[in-house]
């Protein structure tokens, strides 16, 4: 069985410097991915098509960022059975508030799980950890992964322990 790979999804081609940490979290977890620009409203048809054909084009994931009304990470998820993360951009209009509430707020029976405003890398780590559900080498990498942190964590305490 092979890895499931996951879409990053933005709603412009300027969400892309807030996207990409997602991209290189996914690299670094060697789960395949693929980015595209698709607007809720602009390309509607061309991001429903895309999230109807998702599951058999061999994704299990699907990370959708957008700024503002938000709305791509709620369209996508009305198209397909797979999970969906939303990542709020910050815009200038109310530094993405507005799109954290249109992201988070979805109606019965479309989920979306939302994750703060630009956090992208954590968009990454949802999706590698819903895909290492069934995968025992991703569940193992992100085991290490926590056990480091810990580990830089119990470091920084006794360097602080030293300096007092």
């Amino acid at each position: 069985m092979s890895l499931k790979k996951v879409a990053v999804i933005m709603g412009s081609k300027s969400d892309l410097s807030t996207v990409k940490p997602a991209a290189d979290t996914l690299n670094e977890f060697g789960v395949p991915c693929e980015a595209h620009v698709m607007s809720a409203h602009r390309t509607p048809a061309e991001a429903c098509a895309f999230a109807s054909s998702a599951r058999e084009n061999g994704f299990g994931v699907i990370i959708a960022a957008a700024g503002k009304a938000a709305h791509l990470a709620g369209v996508l998820a009305a198209h397909t059975t797979l999970p969906v993360i939303g990542i709020p951009v910050k815009s200038s209009t109310l530094d993405g508030l507005d799109a954290l509430l249109a992201t988070v707020q979805m109606p019965s029976g479309i989920p979306v799980a939302t994750v703060a405003i630009d956090g992208a890398k954590n968009a990454a780590l949802l999706a590698v950890q819903i895909l290492a559900v069934s995968d025992a080498e991703l569940s193992q990498k992100l085991s290490d992964m926590k056990q480091k942190m810990a580990d830089e964590v119990r470091s920084a305490d006794a360097e602080v322990q030293k300096e007092l």
